[in-house]
């Protein structure tokens, strides 16, 4: 019976550790992102974001996202850019186009470090829905659908956060479903 009763608890510990471990280390696109990494070395790794990679680099962004921060960055799929008209993409990261792309990309993030618990008490505080305010100026708008954090731009596009909280040394990323778009 000791034997079982020791059994049951080592299976416990392993399981508690293992849910522990990967929640410090999420996995998105594939890699184990590291809170011991900033935005962009973590970025870099997942399959999943190419594309907004290859747009920071145009947008001339990598430095500011390997700063000190912190900073709460909505991160965008290869498939939500994919939703985009036919060669956004391809025409957003001309030279001549940086001013425009750095707008869309800096409206994807808020100054401070707003994990889920953060999001959801200004969530609360604002009686159902919170207004953020993003590093370039505009508002996004937060709110609960079921238990999917739901984002609304200022032209009306919605955005899910697919996964929350993958924390890095100078912020947080939630992976969006969408490009959200400024005015």
């Amino acid at each position: 019976m000791k034997n079982l009763i020791l059994s049951v608890f080592a299976v416990m510990t392993m399981a508690f550790t293992t849910q522990v471990y990967a929640q410090k280390n999420p996995m998105v696109g594939g890699t184990a992102m590291y809170p011991t990494k900033d935005i962009v070395d973590n970025a870099v790794n997942s399959k999943d974001h190419t594309t907004l990679v290859a747009a920071v680099k145009a947008a001339g962004l990598v430095e500011t996202l390997k700063g000190a921060g912190p900073f709460t960055v909505f991160a965008p799929t290869n498939e939500a850019f994919d939703k985009l008209p036919a060669g956004t993409v391809d025409n957003l990261v001309k030279p001549e186009n940086k001013a425009t792309l750095t707008k869309i990309l800096t409206y994807h993030v808020v100054a401070g470090k707003m994990d889920s618990q953060a999001i959801a008490k200004a969530i609360k505080a604002g009686g159902g829905k919170a207004e953020l305010t993003t590093v370039e100026g505009g508002k996004l708008w937060a709110w609960m659908k079921g238990k999917k954090l739901v984002l609304k731009d200022e032209k009306g596009g919605m955005s899910t956060v697919t996964i929350a909280d993958v924390y890095q040394k100078n912020g947080v990323i939630h992976v969006v479903d969408t490009v959200l778009m400024p005015n």
